[in-house]
């Protein structure tokens, strides 16, 4: 693995493929590689996420959130091998409860936006729903040949719904509400309100 780190322009890559964790050589453009890039583009929005300033709790969900996606990076990348089980999700579970009880019931549809925050949790929300679409695909390529185990398409599902339940609670974090949308605003032209209005 040291090696491996160590020795970044490998050139390998050259021709269009790419090396999987089992040895073998797959091009670039495959669903699976997209599946993989798709969770690794999620793990690289989570982290300017973390760059925002978050209530403890939330940071702590997140780390250990980015820590799951890199195992499910390798499960990927391995094909037939399971790293991402059953309590992956029930800690998701455990946290989209928690969380979506602090929040009121929704009325209307929201809007991505408010604080910064809570923005860029929406930008990770959409991330992860087309890291799930690809992982869709992916096992409906791999169907009656090496199956894909089904933890990696339910983790991405749920966790796109816990990124959109934390979004509203980080804009009630930075003193906020969630931005409805307006299904009767009509034609005419709506200035935007203040962040701490509804």
């Amino acid at each position: 693995m040291g090696n491996r780190l160590s020795k970044i322009a490998t050139r390998t890559g050259d021709d269009g493929t790419t090396g999987l964790g089992d040895g073998s050589r797959v091009r670039k453009d495959a669903v699976r590689i997209a599946a993989i890039g798709d969770v690794d583009e999620l793990n690289s929005n989570i982290g300017v996420l973390l760059c925002e300033t978050l209530p403890d709790d939330v940071r702590a969900a997140l780390t250990a959130i980015q820590h799951d996606l890199f195992d499910l990076g390798g499960e990927l990348c391995m094909p037939g091998h399971t790293i991402v089980t059953d309590a992956h999700l029930a800690r998701l579970d455990g946290w989209l409860e928690d969380y979506n009880g602090m929040l009121p019931p929704l009325k209307e549809f929201i809007l991505p936006g408010g604080s910064r925050a809570a923005a860029l949790a929406h930008v990770c929300r959409t991330v992860c729903r087309r890291a799930e679409r690809t992982i869709v695909e992916l096992g409906a390529q791999q169907e009656g040949s090496a199956p894909l185990a089904q933890t990696p398409r339910r983790y991405v599902n749920r966790l796109s719904d816990l990124l959109f339940v934390l979004a509203r609670v980080l804009n009630r974090a930075a003193g906020g509400n969630d931005v409805l949308w307006r299904h009767d605003r009509g034609q005419a032209r709506q200035e935007p309100e203040p962040f701490d209005n509804e």
